[in-house]
């Protein structure tokens, strides 16, 4: 899909940490249970979704979220899914944790976007690339990624308590120069 010119990302404060957790809590309940049930889907969220989490991450692990934002014609603006992730400076690349689009707004170029803004960031802070997780069987995710040059560069298979694995690829894409 081409460039789209009304997409912004807007950085996540402190202060909108709650409502990033409630937007986060409904994009995992409308598209994970049927993936990997609605336990798992639970678990996850309480664990790396919650204001808990996201405060955690933020403080301790030096992550970043922004909201995607549409612009509409008439000067209104939507949230439409939100991103993260942290810069791993011992391998000089972007870990994106999260990319994550309400279902009604899937389909419609918000991935591409999300991706060209990391390679901007990552060209802005010197970074040689950028990776991500995703789910093996996330054939949606795992195409648009494809699609937007990433390769996958491993496997991996992590428990995360509570009897749960993320059996995941590992996806790599380098910054464009």
């Amino acid at each position: 899909m081409g460039a789209r010119e009304d997409v912004r990302f807007q950085r996540v404060g402190t202060e909108q940490v709650g409502e990033l957790a409630k937007l986060a809590e409904e994009i995992w309940f409308e598209y994970w249970p049927p993936r990997i049930g609605i336990d798992q889907t639970s678990y996850m969220v309480e664990l790396f979704q919650s204001e808990g989490a996201i405060r955690r991450a933020m403080a301790e692990d030096a992550y970043e979220y922004w909201f995607i934002v549409v612009e509409a014609q008439d000067g209104a603006a939507r949230v439409v899914g939100y991103t993260g992730g942290h810069v791993e400076p011992e391998t000089n690349r972007f870990f994106i944790s999260k990319i994550y689009v309400l279902e009604s707004e899937r389909g419609h170029g918000f991935g591409s976007a999300v991706v060209r803004f990391y390679d901007a960031l990552c060209k802005e802070r010197g970074l040689r690339a950028m990776y991500l997780t995703v789910n093996k069987g996330n054939d949606l995710a795992i195409r648009a990624y494809e699609a937007n040059d990433f390769r996958t560069i491993e496997k991996a298979v992590t428990s995360i308590g509570g009897g749960f694995v993320m059996d995941d690829y590992i996806m790599e894409r380098e910054v464009a120069r």
